[in-house]
């Protein structure tokens, strides 16, 4: 069995369903949008960038990562994750993906290249290159893993959301109730097998992506430096192909501080013919 996901046709009728599904509408119309969510979220968390989409994209494909909501039962790093994502489109698409999401994406434009039009990275990573760093990251984050195992979901939560990284998220941004979904087991598992201290670092892969010309748009959240550089970074890595949009005022999870202003940068760069937003930054209301 696939991973649990929600579909979401061009009409904004959605289902939800296990494994690969389409609209019904194979070879017709746009080409689906696939969005991948960050730790502890699932697709669910979406919801503000849905409702902002709505009606001005492709379908739209949210699945739960394995480790969280109802594919919390499946462990899978993020290799054997990538798989299991281009499972869901039965051809090419367009993904985007928050955070650990967008490490995923990553993956799967590196091992399914056919399944990637275009490429939507928000405050992503391509990993951790010094060894050393990664192998302390990757003791952190079984230190975070016992610590979800024990204390439970809730409290594991209310710890991970007051770290300063989402200082600028709002309670009602967050989406507490969504986060909720998931389960110490599957969390634990997802720290464990697709943290970034268990990724090998992407870096020397990236210049593949340029090679095939793949679009790809890099969002960060002005207040969040360390991932405004990573995006800066890794779009002179890919070469002309990339480009960086820099939302002002907003942090690390941007995509769910201004939802409306995402989606216009997103919708703009999806649009056939339309050339994405280069290296300026877009204004908060």
């Amino acid at each position: 069995m696939g991973l649990s996901a929600r579909f979401i046709d061009g009409d904004g009728k959605g289902y939800g369903g296990d494994g690969a599904r389409t609209d019904g509408r194979e070879g017709t119309g746009p080409a689906p949008l696939v969005l991948l969510h960050g730790f502890t979220q699932s697709g669910a968390s979406w919801a503000p960038m849905v409702d902002a989409l709505a009606g001005r994209a492709a379908p739209l494909v949210l699945p739960d990562a394995p480790g969280h909501g109802g594919s919390a039962h499946i462990e899978a790093n993020l290799w054997a994750t990538a798989d299991l994502l281009a499972g869901l489109v039965p051809g090419a698409a367009s993904w985007a993906g928050y955070s650990m999401g967008g490490r995923a994406a990553l993956h799967v434009a590196l091992a399914h290249p056919e399944k990637v039009a275009r490429l939507v990275l928000i405050s992503t990573s391509a990993g951790i290159e010094d060894q050393a760093a990664r192998s302390a990251r990757q003791a952190a984050d079984e230190d975070l893993a016992k610590r979800v195992e024990v204390e439970g979901v809730e409290s594991f939560l209310n710890f991970w959301m007051s770290q300063p990284l989402f200082a600028t998220l709002s309670p009602e941004q967050a989406g507490h109730e969504a986060r909720m979904v998931n389960t110490p087991a599957g969390l634990a598992s997802s720290l464990r097998l697709a943290g970034q201290g268990a990724q090998e670092p992407l870096w020397a892969r990236l210049a593949e992506l340029g090679r095939r010309e793949l679009p790809v748009l890099l969002l960060a959240g002005e207040r969040d430096g360390r991932y405004v550089d990573q995006a800066r970074r890794i779009a002179a890595t890919i070469g002309p192909s990339a480009s960086v949009h820099v939302l002002a005022g907003a942090g690390h999870a941007c995509h769910l501080e201004c939802p409306a202003e995402v989606a216009e940068v997103m919708v703009a760069f999806l649009s056939p013919g339309r050339a994405g937003p280069t290296n300026r930054r877009h204004r908060q209301h």
